[in-house]
């Protein structure tokens, strides 16, 4: 910042360096325009930043809006928020985009960006938007929707919130409103800014406002960078997220599949899957157990009493599938004589974990109580929201909830996300940041004292701090009822996944009325925690199938050594082998296939299989065999007891081996 700037300035007074695309004034984004004074607590906001990077792909999603208009002046426009690593826009149109069409729209963009338009803001009451936008449907509605309306809209914070409304004018060089749309902005101060690091990406269709029951749009996916140089890794991520995508790899590793005869988002897991499963079930497990957590079992159906006391029948009824309605009587003319029960599968475990922590009087001493289960669940996700193993109807919990007094939060919490990230590091995981999600200053969206917010916050925050990694605190993004901490990972190739959640839930035990008597005899609630580890089994799967893409360490591995004879006369020799192996718990097999020497290696290889024993007519005098890993490289002539042992020690210790270095 520039000390002899006169006040009142604007930010490009303030911040000439171009990389600054932005203010942040008093804590809120504004645009480089703002006019501040001295007394405002005024911050620049870089393109490279994340606030930075969510306007730059904004800004481009107006710029992708206008060639569409340019091109089709009755497209409708409907929503285009910043995502994760790009930006989308959905329109209603006639007919559905094509290729070509997109190619057109990439090509109008361009000239756009290189007219340098000036994003103007301009504030409108509720009458003068419905006028300037009322050949667009959508627009209206959101207008109508304005506050918290808008929230529960996928991407239409965007466009209103809680005050008031604004339209951002694009403007040319003579001065001319040449478009504009409804938005609340921040944007860049002009389309030049944009630069050459974007693209357009792919087609998709959207329901608007992401309900069936609304008209279907035609979407446009793109991405936005600051540089060609950030795109073009970009991309490349994105080719090696492919050679990755946990789909293909399922299929052709033999793992999972998603039969058209069950139905959407429902998985079957086949055997070589099934190995992986159980093995991180039976890791888990066993950890559990050691940390002081007791196994529960809890079925998938329960009767909607149950929904309504815990609410989800209010708050969550339109991720539930539908009633299933049970011991119903009829006459003989089919007059209903009984009128049956409403059961619903079950979309949490917690409900019924509850009722097991309230089947009989709880005192202190029984506290802190651990629950464990993996339950399986079923959300009736929509169609288009299914994406293989990481979004689906039916999915298995790693629940747990801890049920505390107010006095052990802190301390429980530690433990939980102690257990949490040592949990993550058995499988090969070992990047973590924090998110501490808390109450913001709006009162009315809250439940619960004072007291409580503050004792709460602070313990998990506390947690997070001591746990030394990363930290990010976000307001207003807490439970309604509770603050919680949410733990991300980093993968092979760069990519953030939220995982494990500790959530702080004073609601569901007030709800349930639940009680402990204390040591002074009075009766007092317990708070609740709910700790996923995985999230769903099936997701962290996928996770990790990226993650390794499909090159498990050996532990995990479906298949953990295949033999493979130089010629059948070695079949015998390297049977014993692999019966060795298999007598210590080792997934051993022996190829008997007709195939060749090399083509059995490269089947094996391509099936990922961590290490392959070979042996010949060498080996068999010499008592030896040899190891071949994925990578191609080898070492020979390594004594049989040698051999055993070293792979038990791959197992034991979760190594990860690829090549013969992996394995020394």
């Amino acid at each position: 910042m520039t000390d002899a700037v006169p006040y009142p300035a604007d930010g490009f007074a303030l911040f000439p360096d171009r990389s600054v695309v932005a203010l942040r004034v008093n804590g809120e984004l504004k645009d480089l325009a703002t006019v501040v004074s001295d007394a405002d607590a005024v911050e620049p906001v870089t393109i490279d930043s994340p606030d930075g990077l969510a306007i730059l792909r904004h800004s481009a999603a107006h710029v992708l809006a206008q060639a569409v208009q340019r091109i089709n002046p009755q497209a409708n426009l409907g929503i285009g928020p910043p995502i994760t690593d790009g930006f989308y826009y959905d329109f209603g149109v006639e007919h559905p985009f094509t290729p070509e069409d997109v190619k057109a729209i990439d090509k109008e963009m361009q000239r756009i960006i290189r007219e340098g338009q000036r994003f103007v803001r301009r504030v409108v009451t509720d009458d003068e938007a419905r006028v300037e936008l009322v050949d667009e449907p959508f627009k209206l509605e959101l207008i109508g929707l304005k506050g918290g309306g808008a929230e529960k809209t996928e991407g239409a914070s965007v466009e209103v919130g809680a005050g008031e409304l604004t339209i951002y004018d694009n403007v040319d060089r003579d001065g001319q409103t040449v478009w504009k749309d409804l938005c609340r902005g921040p944007h860049l101060p002009n389309t030049r800014l944009i630069g050459n690091g974007w693209a357009l990406q792919r087609i998709a269709g959207a329901y608007w406002r992401g309900s069936e029951k609304n008209p279907q749009l035609q979407r446009i996916y793109g991405t936005a960078w600051p540089s060609k140089d950030e795109l073009r890794a970009y991309q490349s991520r994105l080719e090696e997220a492919a050679k990755r995508d946990h789909r293909k790899l399922g299929k052709d590793l033999d793992l999972f599949s998603f039969p058209d005869e069950i139905g959407s988002g429902l998985s079957v897991w086949h055997p070589r899957g099934g190995v992986v499963r159980g093995e991180m079930e039976q890791h888990a497990r066993r950890r559990h157990i050691a940390g002081g957590y007791t196994y529960v079992y809890t079925p998938h159906i329960s009767k909607e009493d149950l929904f309504l006391t815990s609410n989800h029948l209010v708050t969550y009824k339109e991720g539930m599938f539908p009633p299933i309605v049970m011991d119903e009587e009829r006459d003989e003319h089919g007059e209903i004589t009984k009128h049956g029960q409403d059961y619903y599968l079950k979309p949490m475990n917690c409900p019924m974990h509850i009722l097991i922590y309230k089947e009989r009087a709880r005192s202190y001493r029984d506290l802190p109580m651990r629950l464990a289960e993996n339950g399986t669940v079923y959300r009736n996700e929509l169609s288009g929201a299914l994406h293989g193993l990481t979004r689906v109807r039916g999915f298995t919990q790693d629940d747990s909830h801890l049920f505390v007094t107010p006095e052990q939060l802190e301390e429980e919490a530690t433990r939980v996300l102690e257990f949490v990230i040592s949990m993550l590091r058995d499988f090969g995981l070992d990047e973590f940041e924090l998110e501490l999600s808390m109450r913001d200053d709006e009162k009315d969206k809250w439940i619960g004292s004072e007291e409580f917010w503050d004792y709460s916050t602070n313990a998990l925050r506390n947690v997070a701090v001591a746990s030394g990694l990363k930290l990010t605190e976000v307001p207003g993004e807490a439970a309604f009822y509770g603050p919680k901490i949410d733990l991300k990972t980093r993968d092979a190739i760069g990519r953030t996944w939220q995982l494990s959640t500790v959530q702080v839930d004073p609601n569901l035990p007030e709800r349930f009325e639940l009680e402990y008597t204390d040591r002074d005899g009075q009766k007092k609630r317990p708070i609740m925690i709910h700790r996923a580890l995985f999230g769903s089994i099936e997701r962290f799967f996928a996770i990790l199938l990226e993650h390794y893409a499909g090159a498990f360490p050996v532990w995990l591995s479906p298949v953990q050594v295949v033999g493979i004879p130089v010629a059948e006369d070695f079949a015998d020799y390297l049977g014993d082998v692999i019966d060795q192996l298999k007598a210590e718990g080792v997934r051993a097999e022996l190829d008997h296939s007709d195939d060749r020497m090399q083509k059995k290696i490269r089947t094996h290889t391509t099936q990922k299989v961590p290490l392959q024993l070979i042996a010949g007519a060498q080996d068999q005098s010499a008592g030896t065999v040899s190891f071949r890993f994925r990578d191609g490289s080898q070492e020979n002539g390594v004594p049989i007891a040698d051999a055993v042992r070293r792979v038990r020690e791959a197992i034991a210790s979760h190594a990860l081996v690829n090549t013969a270095e992996d394995f020394a």
